[in-house]
Parts: structure tokens; sequence; C-alpha cells
């Protein structure tokens, strides 16, 4: 992963000086509470329902166990005992004090850490594929590109007070899209020419929120050494038309709407014509540079122990659900990337307490090379696993209450915090993912339905991706009571899609029966082998809306 450098450390330490003294400041008298507000959110404070709530940057969803270290210490020292993983691969803390925040980025800051531009109408947090760097299907490490546009757009002048926040995404894989880049502001998308020479295919214009709209591809191949000026061009055009009158028409997605991709793309086009010869064009050997930062760890020569895991998988059912489930094919032989699921019953998804983070942490220095990852599902991620020792691992993992088997499966859902913490949230999504994880908690039920991915958010800012997730949830307000609406055919892949919605809203007391329901559509009705999704999309909604309403 990327290591500071002596520049880089002080700039970090300089920024947390200037924001405690701010802070001090503002409980002086001397700033105002308006003029305080846009401080704390370029250090990714915000103040929400019941308490101040400050997200960590993971740049794309890369850590060092002794930074998982310090995030458990966080949580441990100024928070409730826990912390939460966003689906932007971040760490959020729902629990700290106004006044002791300066002290938490000043220990975020020993240990390489940060919460800049976490918030506010800038470019957020980067994200990527989780199992970036050690995928077989990959084109790329995507990671190196990556901590480019990090680098690029951190501290960028012209970029700190967009029309709108603005979301960057980029995946390496030929197969699959595991970082829902048609969904971004920018989607980057690697891609190989004719000639065998590696570029991007750039997509710009998706989002969610109250106008969910797919990305437009804007290039089909763009040489990777044009790709910083490029952004630039394309931010340049946004911040230049993008509506500032209105926050609800202020993101890039209207602006391509408005336009109509081919003037937008013209825009960018004769911007771009001022960059693409700059000293804005990246030369071959700082790519050379960046990726020195992302080489593979010291891998022992191993074979595949398909015996092995066998021979295991026989003897113990759980551990051969566990392996199927939740463990990934890795390029190298001997090896696989292990997924740790941060969705059992009765917990919120995605929350994990200061033990488990240590746990974690613990693990990642036995198991993974020191590394952990966060995804944008809400779960944790080791890497580099040897196929020898997964069944140890998983006994640990069971002791820790990360071994749940359910993958990729209907309970392992994305659900934002809600109502029990989001000022904005029309509804709670807490009570409404357990009540679903009671009524599935039969995994051989699960394993029977198959993949299914569904998302729970509490409002129209779409934090849970509810319109992308195979079944959606949306929390809205009728006349000050909280009801939830259903959508079904969300897809975040390639094949990227906005689901429909079924009908009228259901009071939270009916949520499962609904999904129930809808369920019971699919299994009646699917053809053999057909997954959820693809019963969706061959039979439409009508059959499930006539359950349901029925």
């Amino acid at each position: 992963m990327y290591v500071y450098t002596e520049y880089d450390q002080k700039l970090l330490d300089e920024r947390v000086a200037q924001y405690r003294d701010q802070t001090r400041r503002y409980f002086a008298g001397e700033l105002k509470e308006e003029e305080y507000l846009p401080l704390r959110l370029q250090n990714g404070l915000y103040v929400q329902r019941h308490a101040p709530m400050l997200r960590v940057a993971v740049p794309y969803g890369l850590l060092r166990s002794d930074q998982v270290r310090m995030l458990a210490s966080i949580a441990q020292r100024y928070d409730k005992g826990y912390a939460h993983v966003s689906t932007r691969q971040n760490f959020q803390f729902n629990w700290p004090a106004l006044e002791v925040v300066p002290d938490i980025l000043a220990d975020l800051a020993s240990v390489q850490m940060h919460a800049i531009q976490t918030s506010g109408n800038c470019i957020r947090n980067v994200t990527t594929d989780q199992f970036a760097g050690v995928i077989r299907d990959e084109i790329e490490d995507p990671r190196p590109y990556a901590e480019l546009i990090r680098q690029w757009s951190t501290f960028h002048p012209e970029f700190a007070y967009l029309p709108r926040k603005f979301k960057i995404a980029i995946t390496g894989s030929a197969d699959e899209d595991r970082a829902a880049v048609r969904f971004h502001d920018i989607g980057l998308e690697m891609v190989k020419n004719d000639q065998g020479e590696v570029g991007f295919k750039v997509l710009v214009g998706g989002g969610l929120g109250r106008t969910p709209i797919i990305a437009e591809e804007v290039v089909p191949f763009l040489p990777k050494q044009h790709i910083i000026s490029y952004l630039e061009a394309i931010l340049r055009v946004y911040n230049r038309y993008g509506r500032r009158d209105n926050k609800y028409k202020a993101r890039i997605k209207i602006l391509v709407k408005a336009l109509g991709v081919e003037a937008f793309r013209d825009k960018v086009e004769q911007e771009w014509n001022h960059l693409k010869e700059s000293r804005l064009q990246v030369p071959e050997q700082e790519f050379e540079r960046l990726k020195g930062f992302f080489i593979d760890p010291e891998y022992a020569d191993l074979v595949d122990q398909e015996d092995l895991l066998a021979q295991q998988s026989e003897s113990s059912p759980g551990f051969s659900h566990w392996l199927n489930t939740n463990c990934t094919a890795h390029k190298k032989p001997g090896y696989m990337a292990v997924t740790l699921s941060l969705k059992p019953t009765a917990v919120a998804p995605g929350d994990v307490t200061t033990e488990q983070l240590n746990a974690i942490a613990d693990l990642s220095d036995k198991y993974s090379f020191s590394l952990v990852r966060s995804t944008h599902d809400q779960n944790v991620v080791l890497a580099d696993v040897q196929q020898d020792k997964l069944f140890d691992l998983w006994q640990e993992l069971k002791a820790n209450g990360f071994a749940t088997a359910n993958i990729g499966k209907l309970t392992d859902m994305i659900c934002c915090p809600g109502g029990d913490f989001c000022a904005l949230a029309n509804a709670k999504s807490i009570p409404v993912a357990e009540q679903i994880q009671r009524r599935f908690d039969d995994l051989d039920y699960l394993y029977d339905l198959g993949d299914i991915e569904l998302n729970i958010s509490g409002c129209m800012n779409a934090c849970g991706h509810h319109h992308i997730g195979n079944i959606g949830i949306l929390g809205v307000d009728k006349k000050g009571k909280e009801f939830y609406q259903v959508s079904l055919g969300g897809n975040s892949g390639r094949e990227a899609a906005i689901g429909k919605i079924l009908g009228p809203s259901f009071d939270e007391a009916e949520i499962a029966d609904v999904i129930d329901k809808v369920i019971g559509v699919y299994v009646e009705k699917r053809l053999e082998g057909e997954s959820f999704l693809g019963t969706v999309q061959r039979l439409g909604i009508d059959p499930f809306k006539e359950k349901v309403y029925a």
C-alpha cells in the first residue's frame, strides 16, 4: 500500500493543528456556527440526529493492521465501543464529542490516516474492487491509479467547492464490476485496445439519490497517460456549468442529462485540448513509482489444496458452506481471499466493535500479511490467506463473530444507519434489516435461493444503494409515520439497472412478509439454475406485484 513521505506527514500534521485551532476558536465564541460548519465538514465531521459523526477516509479500502488497531482504540476511548463500515469503504464513528475530534484526528495522523474530503462538495474517497490486485480476472491492478487520483484530488484548490459532492470509482476487472462504476460521478473501467495497451473506458454522470441515473460512456478508450488531464477537464466543465442554485439538481448527472452526452463530451474535449499535452500528462515512470507501493507480498511457493479442502469440507458442513460463500479464488496458487461477514443476525450491517477490530488486526497479522480491506458492501476482507490455513482461520472467525456464511446471500445486505442516527432519514433502516435477518435465518434456505442483493436506505439520498439492489427497500415518510417502498431488478454490475418500484409502500411490520412473498414467487417460477435477478428480468415485476398486493 502507499507509504507516506515526510511531506505527506507534515501536510497531515499541519491540517490537524489547523483544525484544532479552528475548534478552539469555535468554543471560545470567535467563530460563528455558520463559519465553523464548512471547516468541520472539510474534516469529515457531520452533526447527526443525536451526536456528531466522524467519517474516516480509507483510500480504496486498504488498511494496515496498526491502522485497524487505531480505529479500535478510537472507538474505545472516544466513541461507544464500535465503528461502522460505510458503502464508500470508509469507517465512521457515530458518537464522538465535538471537542475531542481534534484529538481523534491527531491519533489518526499518527498512523497516516485522516478524515479529509470525506464530506463537503469536493472529490471524495476513491473506491475500487475489494479484491484488487489478487483477483484472477484483472486486466491490471487498479490501486496505483486510484492512488494517483487520490494524490491529484487531495487539496485540489480548484475543486474544493464544487456544485456538489463528487465520487470516483475504478475497476480493473475484465469480467465483473465489483465497484459499481456505472453509478458514480465518474466511473473508470480498465480496458485494452487492439494493440494490447492499457487504458480506461470513461463513464460520467452516474449516481443514485433522488434521481438515479446510469453513467454514460464518454470515452471508450483513454490512454492511461491522459487520465489526470481528462479528469481535470471533466471537473472543470462540471465546476463551470453545474447548477449551484438547487442542491437537488447540482450533481454532474443532472448536467450530463440536461446537455446530453454528446454536448457534454464536446465541452470536455474542448477543455481537454488545453490540457492533454500539459504537465498533467502522466509519465510512465510515475506509474511505475506508484506500482512500487502495490507489489505482491512474499507469497509462499504453493499449489492449490483441493484434496485438503475437500476432506475438511466433508468432515465439517459448516466449513464447507463458509468456504463456498466467503472465500474467493486468488491469482496465486495455494491462496484465497476471505470475506469476513459483518452481517450476523441482530447486528447492524457494517458495525464492528472495538474487540472485533482488534481481532481483525490480529488475524491479518497471523494470516494475511498484516493487511485488511474494507468493502463497499460493508464487510471486511483478508485478501491473502493460505488455503492450508483456512480451516484454522474459520475457527477463529467463528469465535469472533465473523464466520456467518452468507456473503452474497439475502442477509448480506447493505444498510445505511437510517433514522437511528441520520438527521436526513425518513425512516429507520436497522430494525428492518434485523426483521429480515430473523425471517431468513435458515442458511440452507439462503443457499437454495442463491445470490440476492438486498439494499436498504432510510431516505432518498440512497446511502444504502436501494436503487441498485436486486431487492431495494426505501424508507419514506407518510404524514409523520415511517413506511417502506420496495423495488425489484436493480443491478450494480456491468448489466447496470435501476430497480422498479412494486407499488404503494408498506408499514414496517409488513416488510418481512413482503420480502417472503417476493421470494416465494421466485421459488415458484424460477427456471433451473436461474438467479433471482434473472427471474425478475425474465418475468418483469407484475407477478411479484400481484402476489404482494393480493
